[in-house]
């Protein structure tokens, strides 16, 4: 039991290190702080006033919209109870028995209160109601009226952009947990498995990657976050993603490609990141979002090779088994990308065969063509 507690709280201990040590998790967040920024940088974020409420946290939004309304209510509370205290209205002045007030049933601090509330929000319960007397209660009551719908109007509408923000429909595609490099057709290729996981399209969908790593250049300079493209290929027709099930996504490991100097033994000692990113517009509601993951060398698998998810059954329907969406079988592979191009037959593992059950098996005797994104 104790072994089984210091285990947890080792595995706890790195995930939190390797989280750390991540620009982008894998859930699309960067882990990047800003420091020593000028006083008056800070000024530009109330000047975008409205971009700053959309990107507040929702309990946040939640205080101001009750922080709004409320102090709202009380400060024009306030102002009637003044305008009552001038006319005399108040119980404590004792008003004459032919006495009009500026507002009926307005005599202390709460009942101005509650006439606020009740003017603001339009409610009109008729215990309450202005006078036509007073001159300073009829400029006031359309002051708070034209306060209170903008102030209506704004926090409605920061509300429904946050929940229509476009970066909540990157929470319905998903990455596979692992990258894995083995052959496909005669290349080695690193691949990545990618799902959609509503069946509304990603209209105009690109896919592209950037690898972070540190890069010291030949004059001594060092270079924290130096960025190389990473180009990748999809088998399909057209430039842009089908993206109604899920895809495989391939990068060939070439002598243009950073994977090209690694090898089996070599990649878990690199330190790089690659960002894979997801570029697309919602066909529901026509706005653009960004899905993005990482993989560190330890999430990528040498000789591997992802398991069929797609298959038909015999009723003719198709169907995604999204149990084997990050599951990898091994597969024979080149040591390195060198000994893969001009050491035929240096291979690692054994092609073992997959029981895929409840599926017909399906043959494709056509080889579709990779298509560059």
């Amino acid at each position: 039991m104790v072994f089984g507690i210091r285990k947890r709280i080792h595995d706890h201990l790195v995930e939190r290190r390797i989280c750390r040590t991540r620009l982008v998790t894998k859930y699309g967040r960067c882990n990047i702080e800003f420091g020593n920024v000028k006083y008056g940088n800070h000024f530009a974020f109330l000047l975008d006033f409205w971009t700053t409420f959309v990107e507040f946290r929702w309990r946040f939004v939640l205080f101001f919209f009750i922080a709004s309304f409320t102090l709202s209510w009380f400060i024009f509370g306030l102002l009637w109870f003044w305008i009552a205290r001038n006319n005399g209205d108040l119980t404590w002045q004792n008003p004459s028995k032919g006495h009009i007030p500026c507002v009926d049933n307005v005599y202390n601090l709460i009942t101005a209160f509650l006439f606020s509330l009740e003017t603001q929000t339009s409610i009109g319960y008729g215990g309450r109601a202005i006078t036509p007397f007073c001159s300073g209660a009829v400029t006031l009551i359309i002051i708070q009226y034209l306060i209170g719908n903008i102030i209506n109007c704004f926090m409605c509408g920061v509300i429904l952009a946050k929940i229509s923000i476009p970066k909540k429909r990157a929470k319905t595609i998903t990455f596979s947990e692992m990258a894995v490099i083995c052959p496909k057709k005669d290349f080695l290729c690193l691949m990545i498995r990618v799902a959609n996981l509503r069946k509304t399209l990603m209209i105009g969908s690109q896919i592209y990657g950037k690898l972070l790593r540190t890069t010291i250049k030949p004059d001594g300079e060092t270079i924290i976050m130096d960025q190389v493209n990473i180009e990748f290929v999809v088998d399909a027709g057209k430039d842009n993603l089908f993206f109604v099930c899920p895809l495989t996504l391939y990068h060939v490991i070439d002598n243009t490609s950073p994977f090209f100097e690694m090898a089996v033994d070599t990649l878990h000692k690199q330190e790089f990141e690659l960002v894979v990113f997801l570029d697309g517009t919602t066909e529901s509601t026509n706005s653009a979002c960004q899905v993005r993951t990482s993989f560190i060398p330890q999430e990528i698998m040498w000789g591997y090779n992802f398991l069929p998810i797609i298959s038909r059954n015999k009723e003719g329907k198709y169907r995604v088994n999204f149990s084997n969406f990050s599951k990898v079988v091994p597969v024979a592979t080149a040591h390195c990308a060198y000994c893969f191009h001009n050491m035929k037959g240096h291979h690692l593992h054994t092609i073992d065969g997959i029981d895929n059950r409840e599926f017909e098996v399906i043959d494709n005797l056509e080889q579709p063509n990779m298509t560059k994104m």
